[in-house]
């Protein structure tokens, strides 16, 4: 019965060996040298990249830490991050959202179909949404870092607790100061959040083809919120945890033509596809942990997803094209510093089925990626 045994599970690890190996390499070249930035001036790291309608591309760049501004009664936090925009031929034309309240942890750019430019923040906790020329039109989320500032009595009372301090995500500001705060905390299961846009580092966001709102809040949280397209809360699904419909870090969403809700599951190494209303349909794996992902337009649409290597390894690192069903067709790249490899993809812009552009964290870069199918 051992040496049964041991044969079963022999031969399963020859199987995902074989399979592992069965998956073809496609040919493809990359240049990190198309995004044109003024003298002196660098990347950090590329957290989100996207493209609009003509070409133009633009970069959420984290370049340093967020600073303090202290007034009378409120200490507001922000500069932690930028948005460079590019024309099409990767000349640098301006930067966008510059001193803007909410920049502080770039995490997404997308940009929606009608040329409106997206970014989510990890550290502001919110969506905000501009305009073609980069002004802004609205935000979603409250930014937890405004918070307000007590004055600190000369001894605590005795037996008293400590203080909430007041500069964490745990203070009132989390939940947006109303009854309903709270910032998605200690409500229901955990990392299920509180029904609304008040997010607690978001990862992603996405949209129908009715410009339904989808937001992948997945790093403190583990849900998916659905909005329409003004921003009013619909629904959200999904906690913490390891089963069907359940999360461990939603790094990265994304919809097809037929309204179908793709989730990376990066935790559980897997993605995760829902109805739009939230309705667990199936899940893909075989990529490794899924971080960024991204679906193509046109009438036969490609998933490409990245598995992404964690900071601090060289393993892994390659980024897989799938039908929308979950086939896998091929892969490319690795994990490395040059040219034609991987340094932790945060995102992806497929706007061009046969062109990427891929925005690294650990390589402090963009490459545009042209696959040879």
């Amino acid at each position: 019965m051992k040496a049964l045994s041991h044969l079963i599970l022999s031969a399963a690890a020859l199987a995902g060996a074989l399979s592992a190996q069965s998956v073809p390499d496609i040919a493809f070249d990359s240049t990190a040298s198309f995004l044109k930035l003024p003298a002196l001036m660098n990347f950090g790291e590329v957290a989100g990249i996207g493209a609009n309608s003509k070409g133009h591309v633009f970069v959420y760049t984290r370049t340093g830490d967020a600073y303090a501004t202290i007034g009378t009664s409120r200490t507001f936090t922000h500069g932690g991050g930028r948005i460079f925009e590019f024309d099409q031929t990767g000349k640098y034309v301006k930067e966008i959202g510059i001193g803007l309240y909410g920049i502080l942890v770039p995490n997404s750019v997308k940009i929606d179909p009608q040329d409106n430019i997206w970014v989510v923040d990890r550290g502001s906790s919110l969506v905000i949404k501009f305009d073609p020329t980069g002004r802004v039109i609205w935000p979603m989320g409250r930014k937890p870092e405004a918070i307000t500032v007590r004055a600190a009595p000369a001894a605590p009372p005795a037996g008293a607790a400590g203080g909430r301090g007041g500069a964490g995500r745990g203070g009132a500001a989390a939940g947006g100061g109303g009854p309903e705060g709270g910032g998605g905390r200690g409500r229901g299961a955990p990392g299920a959040g509180a029904a609304g846009d008040l997010f607690n580092q978001p990862s992603d966001v996405a949209w129908n083809a009715a410009g339904e709102i989808y937001v992948s809040d997945g790093y403190a949280n583990n849900r998916v919120g659905k909005y329409d397209k003004m921003g009013h809360f619909i629904k959200s699904w999904g906690h913490t945890g390891s089963g069907e419909g359940e999360f461990n870090k939603a790094t990265s969403i994304a919809v097809d033509a037929t309204g179908k809700v793709y989730v990376t599951d990066t935790g559980n190494k897997r993605i995760q596809v829902f109805d739009g209303e939230g309705t667990y349909l199936s899940s893909i794996t075989g990529v490794g942990a899924p971080m960024a992902a991204c679906i193509t337009p046109g009438p036969h649409q490609y998933l490409y997803v990245s598995n992404s290597n964690p900071e601090d390894s060289m393993d892994g690192g390659e980024i897989y094209k799938l039908e929308l069903d979950g086939k896998i067709l091929g892969k490319f790249g690795e994990a490395g510093k040059q040219l034609k490899q991987f340094g932790t993809v945060n995102q992806i812009d497929c706007r061009h089925p046969n062109e990427l552009l891929v925005g690294e964290l650990g390589n402090w870069r963009a490459q545009k990626v042209t696959l040879h199918p």
